[in-house]
């Protein structure tokens, strides 16, 4: 494909249109949903699922702002929003996300050595292998600096030991993005930022099952686990501010703010739009209005809700590849999205009625299982990847310019 460069984005998006033509799988334009499946799940993609993440990895388009010389497209933030719009015209999903494309990446690409990018972009942008993140511990979860989990400097490589909680998929990871202290005399000054192999001799994952019988959370055991030197990111005792870097990525992605062209964006609720699902399980009265007054203005008053929200998350969005990454506007995102998609499940789940208590069985359809599943699922939203409390806190402190209110014992 030419590089336009953003000054011909008609003959960019006639050009991408052709290439998405050819090369989206039929099947996947009647059954897009089965891309999304296979993100948490322990089995390799195949079939037609596995062509079309080949062929996007291939093409860079799964990260396509992320740079050529690692594999991304190179494009830029028009030719992006081209491909995205290009992308939801045909029902192409990307099939190139989870934490190594929201989170790792694209800190790895300010913080990462030569060595480091060269080595693990590529397999991002192919989706070739999975990365999860090892920050919250037992002891440590709101006051993610007082981790433990330590990484000992024996020479020629670190021995680290100790454990992680909440580890999202580090059952299926290949690698882990760890936090681990380098320095037992400081706190913040005394982390560093490590790259963690997960098939190394003494991890272990443990599922954890929820309430919605799924298991993407784990707890993550590491008992003398060997780390090549080179597998330290940034500074020794600098992982604290990659780290708060990270974060600002990752609230960003759950608030879906900055997903790739084509990815709906973690914890966003599956199955049919909201109006659709209302027309069919509530009904409409003689002059094509939804039948319950009430629930129709609560559900407008959504729908306009989460239009404005993913308008500015896609300011946000441009604003963050235009200055120097995200800022604490992510916390302000990631409080509002969370709250949207939880009110968006539970009108779900209000307007099945009967059907929105199904668990299984064949009274209930899978989409409508998936919708009280999804419900379940979703009430962690407010807490992962940082509490609505602890983002409430970065707001008032960095954008509001609060002083901290200190309690007298």
């Amino acid at each position: 494909m030419a590089d336009f460069g953003g000054a011909d984005l008609d003959a960019f998006r006639a050009e991408t249109r052709e290439w998405l033509e050819a090369n989206f799988p039929d099947s996947l334009r009647r059954d897009a949903s089965a891309v999304a499946e296979t993100e948490m799940s322990a089995e390799k993609p195949t079939g037609e699922v596995a062509l079309w993440k080949d062929r996007m990895g291939a093409k860079g388009f799964g990260t396509p702002t992320w740079p050529k010389a690692y594999g991304g497209a190179g494009l830029s933030r028009a030719e992006a929003k081209v491909l995205g719009e290009e992308m939801a015209r045909i029902g192409a999903p990307n099939p190139i996300g989870g934490m190594g494309v929201i989170m790792f990446g694209p800190t790895l690409l300010e913080y990462g050595t030569e060595e480091q990018l060269q080595r693990h972009i590529p397999p991002i942008v192919k989706g070739e292998l999975r990365w999860c993140q090892g920050f919250s511990e037992p002891g440590a979860g709101s006051d993610l600096a007082g981790l433990q989990t330590k990484a000992v400097d024996m020479g020629d490589h670190w021995l680290v030991s100790g454990s992680k909680i909440w580890t999202s998929g580090a059952h299926l990871a290949d690698w882990c993005f760890c936090l681990v202290r380098t320095d037992q005399t400081k706190k913040h000054e005394g982390i560093s930022f490590l790259l963690i192999d997960m098939r190394s001799p003494g991890v272990e994952a443990r599922p954890i099952l929820l309430i919605n019988g799924t298991t993407p959370f784990c707890e993550t055991f590491f008992t003398d686990v060997k780390v090549p030197k080179e597998n330290l990111m940034g500074p020794l005792n600098g992982g604290w501010t990659i780290a708060k870097r990270l974060l600002q990525h990752e609230r960003q992605g759950i608030s879906g703010a900055n997903a790739q062209p084509g990815a709906a964006g973690p914890g966003v609720v599956p199955g049919p739009a909201l109006e659709d699902l209302a027309r069919d399980y509530v009904g409409m009265d003689d002059n094509g209005r939804l039948a319950d007054p009430d629930l129709r203005t609560r559900l407008t008053r959504h729908l306009m809700e989460a239009r404005a929200f993913q308008l500015t998350g896609q300011r946000a969005a441009a604003e963050t590849r235009s200055n120097s990454g995200p800022s604490a506007v992510s916390s302000v995102l990631k409080n509002v999205g969370s709250q949207v998609r939880q009110e968006r499940a539970e009108l779900a789940v209000e307007i099945l009625g009967a059907q929105g208590l199904g668990w299984t069985g064949e009274a209930f359809s899978r989409d409508e299982i998936l919708t009280t599943r999804a419900w379940l699922r979703g009430k962690s939203g407010t807490i992962a990847g940082g509490s609505q409390e602890i983002q409430y806190n970065i707001i008032s402190k960095r954008i509001l310019g609060l002083p901290e209110v200190t309690q007298k014992g």
